[in-house]
């Protein structure tokens, strides 16, 4: 069994375990009970009753939360013609097609996210295995992939996140900075929890939202009653 650290046990010290809090007491709690000397990201975990093994059950999505995530953001374009201009104007930090395809196949992935344009995404899926595991390929979906770039890159540098269920049925997603303070953190939760209860697949039967838990990178977890996602909405 793994010790914990002073800090950590001290900024425990006012945490129930058993209990399952509010929002509002759960940010105040993850907000108080940070310790580290830099800013810590704040997360959220939220277990959905699907079964990601089956297609029609799967949840993912993408949401420009309100206050960011307080992170700069790399994003690579891939275009060609007058879309790369217009990626460049818009903020992207690298844009470009096949030199950057043969710069990633070299083993350069220096960047956060991607977007490409549909007519080069046949040349973009021969790096996907290198780009899907890092999570940086280029998807429909999650409007990535669109002849849109100045958007995309747009909503990308404003804090546009990307989620997924895992195979455990957890959505795992960073929703701001301990320095945002609980009013800003709460709001990008409640963006965040509404996108997800829109996603409900009509395949998925009994509870959907079983469990919901938020820390920050060094802080302890602080488990949050579903029943509050209610409250939180409105």
């Amino acid at each position: 069994m793994t010790k914990k650290g002073k800090k950590y046990r001290k900024a425990t010290t006012d945490r129930d375990p058993q209990k399952r809090y509010s929002f509002a007491e759960a940010v105040q709690g993850t907000v108080s009970a940070a310790y580290a000397r830099f800013d810590e990201t704040v997360d959220i975990a939220v277990k959905l009753g699907v079964d990601p093994r089956h297609a029609d059950q799967m949840v993912r999505g993408s949401i420009v939360l309100p206050h960011g995530i307080g992170k700069e953001v790399t994003v690579l374009v891939f275009a060609k013609g007058e879309k790369e201009k217009e990626a460049l104007e818009a903020g992207a930090d690298f844009v470009g097609n096949d030199d950057l395809i043969e710069r990633i196949k070299g083993g350069w992935t220096g960047f956060g996210k991607a977007v490409a344009t549909p007519d080069v995404m046949g040349a973009v899926g021969k790096i996907g295995k290198i780009l899907g595991p890092r999570g940086l390929m280029p998807n429909a979906k999650t409007g990535t992939v669109t002849f849109d770039v100045a958007r995309a890159v747009r909503e990308l540098k404003a804090g546009k996140i990307e989620f997924k269920v895992e195979k455990a049925g957890i959505i795992h997603a960073p929703v701001g900075k301990v320095s945002f303070g609980v009013d800003k953190l709460m709001a990008n939760i409640g963006a965040l929890m509404d996108t997800i209860v829109r996603l409900k697949p009509s395949s998925s039967k009994g509870v959907y939202i079983r469990s919901i838990a938020v820390s920050s990178t060094m802080g302890p977890g602080f488990k949050i009653d579903p029943a509050s996602v209610k409250e939180l909405l409105g």
